[in-house]
């Protein structure tokens, strides 16, 4: 049997790095258990677009069913139609799918199921373990009591079966206000586990779903719906980040009252991220407030963002094997996931030369009217990239930190007197400097060139301490960068005085240049394609782009902080 779920030219993903829920499935496969199937589902909320806290999760679900040529079900918990729109609901098929994943033909919907679950409610009803509340929301909270106080029972838990079956249907009827009747399971006030004390099934809310329009007026609760969904699709493993550790008893009880199939719940930790905020609440608020520029601002921990910025699946799923599958909440530093990209783009990325802050420099012992072609390798670590001509002329641009007038000790770029080797052409030395009267800026430099060192190497053997990057000045295209920063200012965004974690909004999270110069190649590349800039770092092409002014995003720098730490620790050990 072929796995229904798969990866896309993804490379190796089931590299064996030990983890406790690949574990649990070996063991359940020696002894038998659920007939050695292995079936899991990724069940998305559609209420926002999914980040890179989902990315984990997606990769565990998807990468278990691969490993053990099982399923894995891609299903909508649809419950709550006030939140949910077809937006989110396509945008989390593409992030998916750019993954590397696939569910075939296992698409599921919530929706699908509340008729199941509508019946299976008035069963409860009819057992007299399920009951209709008229307290208020605030009532029902203060009636739960607290972690050290036990609950509360309802006025109204004792209701005949009889009257609670017809309220529940009057519920379904509309013949109600929203919020103003609730179903609750009846189990237990003073259960040592709050998600125990009598928890809501179903709330009133007259809201059009979707999917199924205006047919229902009440809509399941999460912790009713979840593991019921599990159940009528088979589920044999329920992979859960560990917030559902504390539901699972729930979950539990629900299906051993009515019966039916019992998956395995299995919980484990969640992913948090240095710098970076994972709920979709608060990134929701980002975006409706203006803090980003939607979703897919490349700013944003979202797929979309990351797949703006030029983040690849690849790097990705990669930092997700990197770190595992863990049972203990833990923070992982936002410097892995970037050094998981480098590695990745090393391979892949072409090279290309462009001046982000350019300064003029003018060759003079370089005929005027001659133009050369040089060649360039397009990536030292692919074999298979080739090699380029680039247009060397008279005059050119280096970038202006590549210049200092009076350097110190330890500058071996360029200066007045000094030799430099121009990145796949000449060594060319600097003989004078022209600057503004008025600012004393610097504005061009004069050089004069070895004509005897085409190609970076010179026949005497002497070398340059330092090569430095350049574009033709006739030949260069005008071009759009868009630098990015973390986008909160602490490792921890909701440590913040005042409560609240928008006040650790970094000011300095994007920095956009707008007179750069590239090579002419560059221009020609397709939007999302990710290419190095040589000494500068990796970008990729914006949707922002047009024929007349390339925008490209700073995807990730060349300086490699983790491995720098990591470089460090070990010294430590």
């Amino acid at each position: 049997m072929e796995p229904t779920s798969h990866i896309n030219n993804a490379g190796d993903s089931t590299s064996k790095v030990a983890n406790f829920i690949r574990d649990i499935i070996n063991e359940d496969n020696r002894t038998g258990k659920r007939g050695g199937k292995v079936v899991t589902r990724f069940p998305p909320e559609p209420n926002g677009y999914l980040h890179i806290g989902h990315a984990k999760a997606i990769c565990i679900n998807f990468g278990m069913a691969l490993e053990f040529r099982g399923e894995c079900h891609l299903r909508y918990d649809d419950t709550n139609p006030s939140k949910e729109e077809e937006e989110y609901v396509e945008s989390i098929q593409r992030d998916v799918r750019w993954l590397g994943f696939d569910w075939g033909k296992h698409l599921y919907y919530a929706s699908d199921y509340f008729p199941e679950m509508y019946e299976w409610a008035l069963q409860l009803i009819r057992d007299g373990k399920a009951y209709v509340d008229d307290l208020t929301a605030d009532e029902i909270r203060d009636y739960r009591g607290t972690l050290n106080r036990p609950g509360r029972e309802s006025p109204y838990r004792n209701r005949g079966i009889e009257e609670n079956l017809d309220l529940f249907t009057r519920m379904q009827k509309g013949e109600f206000p929203d919020g103003s009747r609730v179903l609750r399971a009846k189990i237990d006030m003073a259960h040592p586990n709050m998600n125990m004390r009598d928890p809501v099934m179903y709330r009133i809310l007259k809201v059009p779903h979707h999917r199924s329009g205006s047919r229902w007026n009440i809509y399941p609760m999460y912790d009713w719906a979840h593991g019921l969904e599990d159940s009528i699709e088979g589920i044999t493993h329920s992979l859960c980040s560990l917030e559902f550790e504390d539901h699972r008893p729930l979950y539990d009880w629900f299906i051993d009252q009515l019966g039916i199939h019992h998956p395995r719940q299995i919980e484990f930790a969640r992913l948090n991220l240095t710098f970076t905020v994972m709920s979709k609440r608060k990134l929701l608020a980002m975006v409706k407030g203006g803090s980003v520029g939607g979703w897919d601002d490349p700013r944003m921990p979202t797929l979309c963002g990351m797949r703006r910025r030029g983040y690849t699946p690849e790097a990705v799923r990669a930092f997700c094997e990197r770190i595992g599958v863990a049972k203990r909440d833990s923070v992982v530093d936002f410097a892995l996931l970037e050094h998981c990209l480098r590695e990745d783009l090393n391979k892949r990325a072409l090279r290309f030369m462009a001046v982000l802050h350019p300064l003029k420099v003018i060759i003079d012992n370089f005929p005027d009217e001659t133009v050369e072609e040089v060649e360039a390798i397009n990536n030292p670590e692919d074999s298979n990239a080739g090699t380029r001509k680039l247009p060397f002329s008279k005059v050119l641009y280096i970038e202006a930190s590549d210049f200092m007038e009076e350097p110190p000790k330890k500058f071996f770029r360029l200066s007045p007197g000094r030799e430099v080797r121009l990145r796949y052409a000449y060594f060319i030395t600097c003989t004078g400097v022209e600057k503004d009267p008025a600012t004393n800026a610097v504005t061009a430099l004069h050089c004069t060139y070895d004509p005897q060192t085409k190609g970076g190497a010179a026949p005497d053997g002497r070398s340059p301490k330092a090569t430095i990057h350049w574009v033709s000045a006739a030949h260069a295209r005008d071009a759009e960068v868009r630098q990015y920063g973390n986008l909160f200012a602490r490792e921890d965004p909701d440590d913040a005085p005042d409560g609240d974690f928008l006040s650790n909004l970094n000011p300095d999270s994007l920095a956009i240049i707008d007179n750069c110069k590239i090579e002419p190649a560059l221009a020609a590349c397709s939007i999302g394609s990710v290419v190095q800039f040589e000494r500068l770092g990796y970008f990729c092409v914006d949707p922002d782009s047009t024929p007349e002014l390339p925008v490209f995003n700073r995807t990730v720098t060349l300086r490699d902080e983790w491995a720098r730490i990591s470089k460090r620790e070990a010294g430590k050990r």
